[in-house]
């Protein structure tokens, strides 16, 4: 990973990147002594922004992933460090030809009410996500399927789709090619089973408190809007002997001072992010809490190409890529060890080597004349300066990063932008309907460590393709990286597919993702992981440490 926060040692000027156990705080089979343990298992987790549902085919965002892996488990689920382990299937077989994937589900898997977990419940979920009548903006995670593409489209039935119970416990999944990643794909939400019963009792508040039947290692207990999402252990899951929390709460707070206060109160274990301007007060105050370390992700602006004055404006959509300085965005705003980003396929991605454009090598002044030039070129001038909006979702370094691209703008173009904070729940409806959009914040986590789940977002019918991007030729790449199973011949189609998306600029690169959160020292049991996934089943927390050997936390709520 190409990164300035490295792995296994310390995180950027002090922020770590893992923290070691004590050898004589766990036993030799890995479990935690139980005098070490504090005598309340409550996990409280800071989550950002309100997750517009629960329900695993329509939930959208990183906020709402968090939870549903708790909630949930697919046929496959992830090892703290990221790796793929089985999950509600014990084992699997794959076909020599890479298109048959057979799975054999646990004996003793259970849904939350005690019912069991077939086959056929993972056959009617996966058919309720490739539903049209769902809706699911992450139907395409389903491509690799066979008939899913015309199932989605509402071409086929949806028992076409290519997903077969043998019997009670064995589920076959075919698929159109062999897909290198697709075990990876099995872990997203996207393909997890919803409990057939309880959808059909209650509709879609099937997944509010008190309907909610989940697979996980903890169950829906309440849901306070605004204020919290409690989730209590589940008493069926087939690996609860090793679950240690018995609650986990998840607190939606969109600002970070206000997050940053109650980590400093106690009254929260893991924020969700901390403010950038406070980074170096966190460092000096905080080091054993303060935690950075590299994510598989980037961050962007997207141009809404069915309206103006994007649509045909190849001319000034670069002019405003090249107008803003990468370098002054992450050394003087986020100030986090975020990596300037010119490319759309972050480092970390395993044996890819991401397609970067000529003028990444130019200098800032170079950059900043051709964006002048292009700018005149389509047609605007100090007398005729762009008019234009830059939406984001209520965040402090959301807007600080919406600020200062605002102002290179207006300094090195003369351009106009006026910045329109939005709830987040109204930010992806703005996004999804693409009427009031102009410029707005984007960004991508990696679903899977591959560069198809970058690629994809740009082929005209993806269901998150919020820039109204199309182009033939990206299409066909997509089509025909699924299907290639030669290595290096997939990644060339790759590196491609994503030199002519940079080119046609329906985005603005800005940077490399990182993460950056305070976690209470007590919390242990998990590990970095490029992906950012951590379950909560998997971790637990120490009793506090006598006052003698704590460190004093400071009483003021300074920063910079």
């Amino acid at each position: 990973m190409a990164v300035s926060c490295g792995g296994e040692g310390d995180g950027p000027e002090g922020g770590r990147s893992s923290r070691p156990q004590p050898v004589e705080e766990v036993l030799l089979d890995g479990r935690p002594i139980p005098s070490v343990l504090a005598d309340e298992q409550v996990l409280i987790r800071g989550n950002g922004e309100e997750p517009q549902t629960l329900d695993p085919h329509l939930a959208e965002g990183v906020p709402s992933g968090h939870i549903l892996r708790d909630l949930f488990e697919g046929l496959t689920t992830e090892a703290p460090d990221g790796r793929i382990i089985p999950g509600a299937a014990s084992r699997w077989n794959i076909s020599g030809d890479g298109l048959t994937y057979t799975f054999y589900l646990r004996r003793d898997g259970a849904w939350s009410n005690g019912d069991a977990l077939t086959a056929e419940d993972f056959v009617f979920s996966i058919r309720r996500s490739a539903d049209p009548v769902t809706a699911s903006n992450y139907g395409n995670m389903l491509y690799p399927i066979a008939s899913a593409r015309e199932v989605l489209s509402g071409e086929l039935p949806t028992d076409a789709l290519g997903v077969t119970s043998l019997d009670r416990f064995t589920l076959q999944i075919t698929l159109t090619d062999p897909t290198p990643y697709f075990l990876n794909l099995l872990a997203h939400p996207s393909l997890y089973p919803v409990h057939r019963a309880s959808l059909e009792a209650h509709g879609r508040r099937f997944s509010r408190p008190g309907n909610l039947v989940s697979n996980g290692a903890y169950m829906l207990e309440e849901w306070a809007i605004r204020s919290h999402i409690g989730l209590v252990k589940n008493p069926n899951y087939h690996g609860v002997d090793d679950v240690i929390l018995e609650r986990v709460r998840y607190l939606p707070i969109e600002d970070q001072s206000t997050e940053l206060k109650t980590f400093r109160a106690g009254e929260m274990h893991w924020t969700y992010e901390v403010p950038n301007n406070q980074f170096k007060w966190l460092r000096e105050n905080y080091p054993d809490e303060l935690v950075v370390s590299p994510w598989l992700g980037s961050y962007f602006f997207g141009f809404n190409l069915l309206r103006e004055p994007f649509i045909d404006s190849p001319d000034l959509r670069r002019a405003l890529v090249l107008a803003i300085d990468r370098d002054v965005l992450t050394d003087k705003v986020t100030q986090f060890g975020e990596l300037p980003s010119y490319n759309l396929v972050p480092p970390g991605v395993t044996d890819y080597e991401p397609a970067i454009p000529d003028y990444a090598s130019w200098t800032q002044e170079e950059r900043e004349a051709e964006a002048r030039r292009l700018y005149a070129l389509a047609g605007y001038s100090a007398e005729k300066p762009l008019r234009v909006e830059i939406r984001y979702n209520t965040s402090e370094n959301h807007k600080k990063v919406a600020l200062a691209i605002a102002s290179m703008w207006k300094q090195v173009l003369g351009a106009i932008a006026t910045l329109v904070n939005e709830e987040w729940k109204v930010f992806l409806q703005n996004r999804d309907q693409q009427v009031v959009t102009q410029v707005f914040r984007a960004g991508w986590i990696g679903d899977y460590n591959d560069p198809h789940t970058f690629l994809s977002l740009f082929h005209s019918d993806h269901g998150l393709n919020d820039y109204g991007y199309s182009n033939s030729t990206v299409d066909t790449l997509l089509q025909e990286i699924s299907s290639e199973r030669i290595p290096g011949r997939r990644q060339r189609m790759m590196q491609e597919t994503e030199r002519i998306i940079i080119e046609d600029d329906p985005i603005l690169l800005v940077y490399t993702y990182v993460t950056r959160r305070l976690v209470d020292s007590r919390v242990r049991g998990w590990q970095d992981n490029v992906m950012d996934h951590h379950y909560s089943r998997g971790m637990y927390i120490l009793k506090a440490r006598s006052a003698s050997s704590g460190r004093a936390k400071p009483a003021d709520e300074g920063g910079e």
